[in-house]
């Protein structure tokens, strides 16, 4: 159980991300499915963590809790000090759009939406104004400078994953979650949008958090996360172990 004091630290807590006692259950006895079962993680800033495990480890799920899709069946999540538990629908959607930067497998761009209005889509919904010259430099980082006018479909997938990644990072969140994001592509391709990642996390400052069943891609991170049945089964820095 959760004690009050437990709470409190969590939301004192200097990292960018953490979660304490995370657990998410589906069913009742004697069908029940623990597809988490108490994760304690903490992520600081400026980390590039990879999430390992097999089909139905639990990493997908975690992912889903990081982010605030989904509601867990106990513990916390933290993300820049506030619980998410804490927020309402409302305030959780625009927290989330302010806060949390997603890249997934199948891109989810706007299919009627050149490159640049994708990438600027969250900023606009938030009402704020686009900070051009940040957008600008994150579009030159990627090498995408020349496909601004471009409609997703005129792009490859790599250059999708790209466009991506830059709507992730346009909003400056505290964490990008990336959900298997070379799932889709190519073992060439899939190696330069890893290396951007890699990119993104030491020109940006930025916290990444990888999920993937790839070992090789998981050792292009800085820490590995192994998760295996609901629980974190290892941790290593800088190679998987």
């Amino acid at each position: 159980m959760l004690t009050k004091e437990n709470i409190a630290f969590l939301k004192k807590s200097p990292s960018v991300l953490r979660t304490v006692g995370l657990k998410k259950y589906y069913g009742s006895e004697p069908n029940l499915v623990k597809a988490l079962d108490g994760i304690d993680l903490s992520i600081d800033r400026g980390e590039f963590v990879a999430v390992v495990g097999t089909s139905g480890s639990g990493k997908s799920t975690l992912l889903h809790m990081l982010g605030g899709l989904d509601t867990p069946t106990a513990g916390r999540i933290s993300v820049r000090g506030n619980d998410l538990l804490d927020l309402k629908n409302e305030q959780l959607t625009i927290f989330r759009r302010r806060n949390i930067g997603f890249v997934f497998q199948n891109y989810n761009l706007v299919p009627i939406l050149n490159v640049y209005e994708n990438i600027v889509l969250p900023i606009e919904l938030d009402g704020k104004k686009v900070d051009e010259g940040f957008v600008e430099k994150i579009v030159r980082s990627l090498g995408i400078s020349e496909k601004l006018n471009y409609l997703p479909n005129n792009l490859s997938g790599g250059q999708q994953q790209r466009v991506a990644i830059a709507r992730a990072l346009a909003t400056r969140p505290a964490v990008i979650l990336a959900d298997e994001p070379t799932g889709n592509l190519d073992s060439r391709t899939s190696r330069e949008v890893l290396e951007l990642l890699g990119v993104m996390n030491e020109e940006f400052d930025q916290t990444i958090v990888m999920i993937t069943h790839n070992v090789n891609v998981a050792q292009l991170a800085d820490r590995t996360v192994h998760i295996e049945d609901g629980r974190i089964f290892a941790q290593a820095g800088d190679s998987f172990v």
